[in-house]
């Protein structure tokens, strides 16, 4: 996976927002601006543009990253590997679109609100996309463009927050270690014991992941 990228098709909306055209990123991570509430679906920039590689999301905030093939996710023997490495037993799916979610506005205010689990969030793309915000050490926004075929971990204690694109569509795999726990703290949550444990660990991680980026 490309560590770098180009802006070939980067340009000023009318709001003097930096965006880019779909279809040119393959890695999907980028810094983003503060302001973002107006524009939750956008693909909102900094300007100067900044990419930022798995490897830099895995070794600075413990998020880790699969490339798998949705396709076949029934059968697909990296993902059963990963789940028996990881404990991951519980698994769902979710078609997320107004059309299959009742109070779909709702439901998008709460997931874009800010906030962390006392566990880990396990996000498989099987189909669609969207994004996923994640906050960095300077407490700054890296936005996380997930389309098919990407497995995402976000660390228990990460502030972050989720919403669509502009496709307005996405069926995802949740997995989960035992009964899944679905429970949002919003922010601030400084104290909780998830919160505290994930700004340790930031100093003291060490290793590497299952084959992961």
């Amino acid at each position: 996976m490309s560590s770098t990228g180009r802006r070939r098709n980067d340009r000023k909306d009318k709001s003097g927002w930096w965006r880019c055209e779909a279809g040119r990123r393959r890695h999907g991570l980028w810094m983003m601006v503060v302001k973002t509430k107006d524009y939750p679906t956008s693909v909102i920039q900094m300007s100067p543009f900044r990419w930022i590689t798995w490897q830099e999301c895995y070794t600075d905030l413990g998020v880790l990253y699969w490339q798998l093939n949705p396709k076949d996710y029934e059968n697909d023997e990296e993902l059963k590997k990963i789940r028996e490495a990881r404990g991951y037993n519980y698994m769902d799916l979710l078609d997320l679109c107004p059309e299959k979610v009742a109070n779909y506005e709702e439901k998008l205010k709460n997931f874009y609100t800010e906030h962390i689990h006392a566990d880990e969030e396990i996000r498989y793309c099987l189909e669609g996309s969207g994004y996923f915000d994640i906050r960095d050490k300077g407490d700054r926004w890296i936005r996380i463009w997930i389309r098919a075929g990407d497995l995402i971990v976000l660390p228990a204690g990460i502030y972050h927050r989720f919403t669509l694109d502009t496709s307005n569509y996405v069926k995802l795999m949740r997995l989960f270690v035992g009964e899944p726990v679905w429970t949002p703290y919003n922010r601030p949550q400084e104290d909780h014991p998830a919160r505290t444990k994930y700004v340790k660990s930031l100093a003291e991680k060490v290793g590497t992941a299952l084959e992961a980026y």
